[in-house]
């Protein structure tokens, strides 16, 4: 089903959802020791243009670490699929498998479904809130014309833009330092992963890549 004007407008105001910030923090669930493969996975990246320090996975509930996973589906390898009820992302690969990130998602009345394609990807992007979320919130009016990249920006280290028939969504898949976001329903809409997973992903897909969201994870798989 393709992304549709209705479905990436939200609120009786037509909310444009490119804000990708959360608003309100939500405690972790308590997490198990981590493994060395996952220290090493989520370590520092001090070569990054900002560097990037290493993700606290008492934070993160081990259940959305980056794994390799058994997934059986129809679609082509190389696609990116949304599991939004579980909070995964997946990205399909050869011999029944994919590479699956824990996400966070938008926050119920933000949420949306669809069929796309990823039309470019930029590391250490700019984020520009829209007009509407500079009319709620007037603090963020000094970024109308964008907010520099850093450590600090929403975006994170990496994003990927998701546009239908030739018309920019809004919508990203990006990166986040917030750890304690992952696996919950927090953001205005976007599909945020942890920086170093975010950065795992956009080395995997190229731009055109083709982007799935679904609401209903029994239209997944099979």
């Amino acid at each position: 089903m393709p992304i549709t004007r209705r479905a990436f407008l939200a609120g009786s105001s037509g909310l444009l959802l490119a804000g990708c910030s959360a608003q309100t923090r939500q405690l972790a669930a308590p997490s198990l020791a981590a493994e060395p493969v996952h220290l090493a996975m989520y370590a520092a990246m001090p070569q990054e243009r900002f560097p990037l320090p290493a993700v606290n996975l008492k934070n993160v509930d081990p259940a959305f670490y980056r794994t390799m996973v058994d997934y059986p589906t129809a679609e082509p390898v190389g696609t990116i699929i949304v599991d939004t009820p579980n909070r995964y992302l997946y990205l399909t690969m050869e011999n029944g498998q994919a590479m699956r990130y824990g996400v966070g998602i938008g926050r119920a009345g933000f949420s949306w479904d669809g069929e796309a394609r990823i039309a470019w990807k930029r590391a250490w992007p700019t984020w520009t809130p829209p007009a509407e979320m500079i009319a709620r919130q007037p603090e963020l009016e000094k970024y109308r014309q964008g907010m520099e990249p850093g450590l600090d920006n929403p975006l994170g280290a990496r994003a990927l833009y998701i546009f239908e028939g030739g018309q920019d969504t809004l919508y990203r898949v990006h990166g986040t330092s917030e750890e304690w976001s992952i696996g919950k329903a927090v953001s205005s809409g976007c599909v945020r992963l942890l920086n170093q997973d975010v950065i795992d992903l956009y080395n995997r897909v190229p731009d055109g890549s083709r982007i799935l969201v679904r609401q209903d994870s029994s239209t997944l798989v099979g």
